[in-house]
């Protein structure tokens, strides 16, 4: 039996993008005899400390557990025949691991689904932030057989560094991910948002839409925030909700419009619309904006929408939130179109392909 070894950093079903990238075809990979092992570096314990804890010892520790844990990774390394590393061995400058794997002469394939060579830290971590490098990738890059990303706009960085590149999209476990009937207050309108304390700021881009929708329709519209239970919004008068794995099919489907806003900028459009794909998977309609990897997921005004500017954002939610019917009609095309194009069916066999072609 083959084996493969993937390099994350979160354990198995805590990370979006891992889910989304490689763990969601784990089942697919193993009814076709290949065993695939994950080897995470952060614990639930770890993530305490590194995501919400101010202190930097606790960081530095969560750090130094996290190398001790690569090299135990390390010993056994040569049993497998091929090793996916997503985005980086360690969030660090180190790239001695991918080095060591790779005069080991056994077959490195690298995935990322982000902009990673640009600077992107997030507040809790701002005063370590010197422990990364961004440029990394480009030192990585070269010195891997394959490498795969979540759009062409990751990959036409990748090709600057290997030739060996192919794009395959972040994907929707369908048969998960589809329309639940919940009940809803009738009158009431819930525009929704997901995410985490690192990317609420791209929430908050549009406060100013949703401060003229709360004045335009008053009790008639809810904003819901779901990831950061210690968010809050005096603005809009919200509180965030807590993030469950367990109930996220359910947590989406609470939604009648999810909305994904994004600035102009590198890191943006390295990003590969899973939000907005969600949204759709379960009958929502999306309102994202024009930016990336949305303007490929979405044809405006028929399984989402892609406003630009202030007012047209207010001239979408509203007609949306006037119109029952077109939500549905919407909300309708979009899961459409991720059964079509983005469910992790149609990646199954590419990543089967793939790996297989590189396993000596």
């Amino acid at each position: 039996m083959k084996k493969i070894l993937f390099l994350a950093h979160h354990r198995l079903d805590r990370s979006p993008g891992q889910r989304y990238r490689f763990e969601q075809v784990f089942e697919y990979l193993e009814s076709k005899g290949i065993s695939c092992h994950l080897a995470n570096i952060i614990s639930e314990h770890d993530e305490k400390a590194l995501y919400l804890s101010q202190s930097i010892f606790k960081k530095i520790i969560v750090g130094l557990k996290s190398y001790k844990r690569r090299f135990f990774h390390l010993i056994g390394v040569k049993s497998y025949d091929l090793i996916v590393i997503y985005r980086e061995a360690l969030p660090t400058r180190s790239t001695y691991f991918e080095k060591y794997i790779a005069k080991k002469k056994i077959p490195i394939l690298f995935d990322f689904d982000d902009a990673i060579w640009v600077k992107d830290v997030s507040s809790v971590n701002q005063k370590i932030s010197w422990f990364k490098d961004e440029k990394k990738i480009e030192k990585l890059l070269p010195i891997c057989d394959h490498i795969t990303c979540g759009n062409s706009y990751l990959a036409d960085f990748a090709k600057k560094f290997n030739s060996n590149v192919s794009i395959i999209h972040s994907t929707v476990d369908t048969d998960l991910y589809k329309p639940i009937k919940i009940k809803k207050p009738n009158d009431i309108v819930r525009i929704g948002w997901v995410g985490s304390h690192t990317t609420i700021k791209h929430f908050e881009l549009i406060t100013n839409v949703f401060l003229e929708l709360k004045k335009k329709y008053k009790k008639k519209v809810k904003f819901v925030v779901i990831g950061d239970e210690n968010y809050e919004n005096k603005k809009l008068k919200l509180k965030g909700k807590k993030w469950h794995n367990k109930k996220e099919v359910a947590l989406f489907n609470s939604f009648d419009i999810g909305v994904m806003p994004l600035p102009n900028d590198e890191w943006t459009k390295g990003k590969c619309g899973m939000k907005g794909l969600l949204y759709m998977s379960v009958g929502i309609p999306a309102v994202m904006s024009n930016i990336g990897m949305n303007k490929e997921i979405i044809n405006h005004g028929v399984n989402g929408f892609l406003p630009v500017g202030h007012q047209q954002w207010v001239d979408v939610l509203s007609n949306l939130i006037e119109n029952d019917k077109l939500r549905r009609e919407i909300g309708k095309n979009g899961r459409k179109t991720v059964v079509e194009k983005y469910s992790k069916k149609t990646v199954e066999k590419i990543y089967y392909d793939l790996y297989t072609s590189l396993m000596k």
